[in-house]
């Protein structure tokens, strides 16, 4: 059995007779890249405010390492919650040097350079810190929450605002420090770079978790088939005659349909064949991790 390193169970959270999160019961696994997505108001921040002391519970009740919610636990987290916030004129390394002072790090020097190398700062560590992209402040902010050598990332929105080439970098760098075995947990709406990234996903919505899993799990329940044929309409008529077969996608020239895995081409093409449609094309089509999030908070 995997080792689990937060554990949630039950976790509500009301603001003033709005409930923010309602009855969430979820775990994390030691070495996995964890997704909460879900779109704004779904309880994202929330859940993140409330496992790392920022704000309280109104129910439920959450444990990290088996340690339940003891303050030393934060020693072992890392974690980047708002947009980053450091001295314009001063450098990367000063900057830094205040982040160890607040974490209590003694003689930080050489592991304030080792994690402006894991983030690809290294050669700007004595430029100020108003001189930085957007996507270099953010890698910045990661090396603070890396400074304390957690062995939890967590991280909110990281790539909020970034253009494409600063998404890509945040990206990569997630990918890295997962390699090294540390637990990244990711709250974002950008699901095609949370494909990218994650092992595991959970969906919320309103509060609520819709869904969870690893990402092939998510993804991965149902295949999907663009098919054409000469006669659109009669085609059209054959899948509503089919209880396992649904319409995801449809335009005048095709129509892209959700069928259960064990259903093959084959058995596709031999079904349509029988009712009398040639089909023209039978296609195979992977759906993203967006499409499936948009069909799962419909």
């Amino acid at each position: 059995m995997n080792e689990s390193v937060l554990h949630i169970k039950s976790l509500s959270k009301y603001y003033r007779g709005l409930q923010a999160l309602d009855n969430l019961s979820l775990k994390v696994e030691k070495g996995t890249v964890f997704g909460l997505l879900g779109p704004n108001g779904s309880g994202k921040t929330t859940t993140l405010g409330i496992l790392l002391g920022v704000l309280r519970q109104s129910a439920g009740s959450y444990s990290w390492f088996g340690n339940g919610d003891a303050a030393e636990n934060r020693l072992r987290i890392g974690a980047l919650l708002e947009t980053p916030n450091f001295y314009p004129y001063l450098t990367a390394i000063q900057n830094l040097e205040i982040v160890a002072k607040i974490k209590k790090i003694d003689n930080p020097i050489d592991r304030i350079e080792s994690v402006l190398k894991v983030v690809n700062l290294y050669n700007r560590r004595n430029s100020n810190f108003k001189t930085y992209s957007l996507g270099m402040k953010q890698r910045l902010a990661i090396a603070g929450a890396l400074l304390n050598d957690p062995e939890v990332l967590v991280l909110d929105e990281p790539t909020n605002g970034l253009d494409p080439q600063g998404i890509a970098e945040i990206r990569e760098l997630i990918i890295s420090i997962s390699r090294e075995g540390k637990t990244i947990i990711i709250a974002s709406h950008i699901l095609d770079e949370i494909e990218k990234v994650c092992t595991h996903v959970a969906i919320l919505k309103f509060g609520d978790l819709i869904r969870q899993g690893t990402i092939e799990e998510i993804i991965g329940g149902d295949n999907f088939v663009i098919i054409a044929a000469n006669n659109m309409a009669l085609t059209k008529t054959v899948i509503d005659e089919n209880d396992q077969i649904e319409v995801s996608k449809s335009t005048d020239t095709e129509i892209t349909i959700k069928v259960p895995k064990e259903m093959t081409t084959e058995m596709i093409n031999q079904y349509f064949f029988d009712k009398g449609v040639v089909l023209s094309k039978l296609k195979s089509h992977s759906e993203s991790l967006e499409t499936q999030f948009l069909e799962i908070i419909k």
